[in-house]
């Protein structure tokens, strides 16, 4: 009976300790800040050498194709344009179907001004190919002050930009040109990481 006693207090006592240091050893789960891909896009490429501002020209639909290599989320639009729009269109795509994934129309209200619009969490998969532009007839147009094409992918933090596109026309149609001597924006996210 002594002996049933004794390993009962040890087993107890084991499973005590057991609890105890589990709790105590758990990692604590990543913190893991907002990034935002433009500036050093940008700065990589030497589009931000040269700045022109286009008002009122024709209506495109541009943007960049890029590829997250982390699993993560978009939490923010951001925009930058030389003239105010009401009513501008941004679309995320699936770049393999070319089709739109999320749609977002944006009172652009203060031009030559970074404006950040919340959205819904939108959910990237890791390496997946995605395209986010929007529809303007307004836009920064960047480039190096010396016209040499820039290469391709460019990765800033957890994005990598494969191309810049565009496509002329108000039809929400995926753009089908690339250029890799400028870059007409200023459109971006803010991303944060999920793993």
């Amino acid at each position: 009976m002594k002996t049933i006693f004794l390993k009962a207090v040890f087993f107890l006592a084991v499973i005590s300790i057991t609890l105890s240091c589990s709790k105590d050893d758990e990692p604590a789960p990543p913190n893991y800040t907002e990034e935002n891909f433009l500036e050093g896009y940008l700065a990589t490429t030497g589009f931000s050498q040269s700045n022109e501002q286009v008002i009122n020209d024709d209506n495109y639909e541009f943007g960049i194709e890029f590829t997250p290599l982390v699993k993560g989320k978009i939490t923010k639009l951001k925009v930058n344009l030389p003239a105010t729009r009401s009513d501008l269109r941004i679309t995320i795509w699936d770049k393999a179907t070319t089709t739109p994934i999320r749609t977002e129309t944006v009172n652009y209200s203060a031009a030559n001004t970074i404006m950040a619009f919340d959205i819904a969490d939108l959910d990237l998969v890791k390496d997946k190919e995605y395209a986010i532009t929007c529809n303007s007839d307004d836009w920064n147009f960047r480039k190096r002050t010396i016209a040499t094409p820039t290469t391709y992918p460019v990765t800033s933090g957890n994005i990598k930009i494969i191309s810049y596109k565009y496509l002329m026309g108000t039809t929400q149609s995926y753009p089908s040109d690339n250029d890799n001597t400028y870059y007409s924006g200023d459109l971006s996210f803010d991303f944060i990481q999920t793993n």
